[in-house]
């Protein structure tokens, strides 16, 4: 799904929409971005790097697997590198996750044997560590997530991936990050690497998880068509409560 014929217009615009924001709050000094070394987190931290904004670029593994962490690595020196007001931080979460594991194991083994459980925890991790290096620098921490998975799967954890201050991202489809990745001269590695959250020992992807192509969901959520439409309402019913503002009681 391509709905973009102005990629250039696309990024002027994105990047003065990030500038604005920071702009309207005096308090607000800089941009705060985990790169996973995937499309989408490469595109968001390239964008923050071009409005001139202090951008502090964390590379965090956590029992990540060496394509990734190498991909993740090397594009955040890149972006130092490239741009002056970019600051590359790596910070190796593997063993706050496993004391967090160990603390809560001898409680009982079933509170740390779910494999969904423990990789949302993992991505809580790396939540708490954006929001402290954030917290420390006057900065806003900067979603990743594009409209399929913020919007159409809810393809995130709460609180974890999905604990942003501002989404720059989250209006274009998949494949638009990807065509805006190639404008911007995105590493062709990162390009072509298959979309993964990075979460699970077996290194599955975002499709293997969801069971369909981006390209599937993005048809069923533009059109209502297509072989993914009953996984996108699946998905959509089951994850409605990470899009939809907290439950509260009312007096």
């Amino acid at each position: 799904m391509n709905r973009i014929t102005d990629y250039n217009k696309v990024k002027t615009d994105i990047v003065k929409w990030l500038g604005d924001y920071i702009l309207t709050y005096p308090t607000l000094k800089s941009f705060v971005i985990g790169v996973s070394g995937g499309i989408d987190s490469a595109v968001v931290a390239t964008l923050c790097a071009e409005t001139g904004i202090p951008t502090y670029v964390l590379s965090m593994p956590l029992h990540s697997s060496a394509k990734n962490d190498t991909l993740s690595d090397e594009y955040s020196s890149v972006l130092e590198d490239k741009y002056p007001n970019v600051t590359k931080i790596r910070i190796d979460l593997s063993s706050t996750y496993d004391q967090i594991v160990n603390a809560i194991e001898p409680i009982g083994l079933q509170f740390v044997s779910n494999q969904l459980a423990n990789a949302n925890t993992k991505s809580r991790i790396r939540m708490v560590t954006l929001y402290q290096v954030a917290g420390s620098v006057s900065g806003i921490v900067v979603g990743t997530g594009n409209k399929v998975e913020d919007y159409g799967v809810g393809f995130y954890t709460k609180y974890g991936d999905g604990g942003v201050d501002i989404a720059p991202i989250a209006d274009l489809y998949k494949t638009e990050v990807w065509e805006l990745g190639k404008y911007l001269g995105i590493d062709q590695r990162i390009i072509d690497a298959p979309p993964t959250d990075g979460l699970w020992e077996d290194s599955r992807s975002d499709e293997d998880q969801i069971g369909a192509s981006y390209a599937e969901l993005e048809e069923a959520m533009e059109y209502g068509t297509g072989p993914a439409l009953e996984i996108l309402k699946k998905f959509n019913a089951q994850n409605k409560h990470k899009m939809e503002p907290i439950p509260t009681f009312k007096l």
